[in-house]
């Protein structure tokens, strides 16, 4: 069978990434987070101070984006690669609640999204890939066989994110999380530059009210029709 790009978009929280990982996995795809990349390059503007204080410092923050160094690291006993930047493993720090409130901010900057796109284009060169995220099926992959646009109401979308911030330690309030997610829609939906849309040709997606194991199987489901189209 054919190789193909699959396309995942959609709000936060959505759990993009999760659908994303099992449908690699099940069809020996690579997985790219690219919401992973604009969390790292997030961290890196809130170590050096150019955002999450009193002031921001965008011009400072593009003239270092040449030095930024990006890789995805496969860790076998977690079955799946993890975010790097510049050589240092930032996977938990870049899902805290802290990198969260600023992404949306980072992720409307022209010349982080560009240097971001030209990254995962080259990693889709090959095709067999799954790459999920904001601008995926409209700008990174116009041209994808299969795209995805995943929603679920932002109270759903909060509760999820909120047990999850819970299980990994962080202490967080329900109300302040639905408020970050309302707030990222916002700005993910009214950014000048590459917003976040729904391609015309991509499968909307709500699992408002569906488990892990009903989504995965419907949509790997769907992929493998898609897949032996073009055959």
């Amino acid at each position: 069978m054919k190789n193909i790009t699959i396309a995942i978009d959609g709000f936060s929280s959505t759990g993009k990434s999760t659908l994303a990982k099992q449908l690699a996995k099940a069809l020996g795809y690579v997985y790219v987070d690219t919401g992973a990349m604009y969390r790292a390059i997030t961290l890196f503007a809130m170590d050096n101070g150019f955002i999450g204080g009193d002031s921001e410092d965008i011009e400072s923050l593009v003239g270092e984006l040449p030095k930024i160094e990006l890789e995805f690291v496969f860790n076998e006993n977690l079955g799946f690669s993890e975010m790097y930047l510049n050589g240092k493993n930032v996977e938990r720090e870049i899902r805290k609640m802290a990198v969260s409130k600023n992404v949306s901010r980072i992720a409307e900057i022209e010349q982080v999204r560009i240097k971001l796109v030209d990254l995962q284009r080259q990693m889709g060169n090959e095709k067999s890939i799954v790459m999920d995220g904001r601008d995926i099926g409209s700008v990174v992959f116009p041209d994808a066989e299969l795209k995805i646009f995943m929603t679920a109401s932002p109270e759903k979308r909060a509760y999820r994110r909120y047990k999850e911030l819970l299980d990994r330690g962080e202490k967080v309030l329900y109300k302040d999380v639905l408020e970050n997610v309302e707030k990222r829609d916002y700005i993910d939906s009214h950014r000048e530059f590459s917003p976040l849309v729904r391609a015309k040709d991509a499968i909307a997606f709500d699992n408002s009210d569906m488990g892990l194991k009903e989504q995965f199987e419907r949509m790997h489901n769907f992929a493998l029709r898609v897949i032996e189209k073009q055959a």
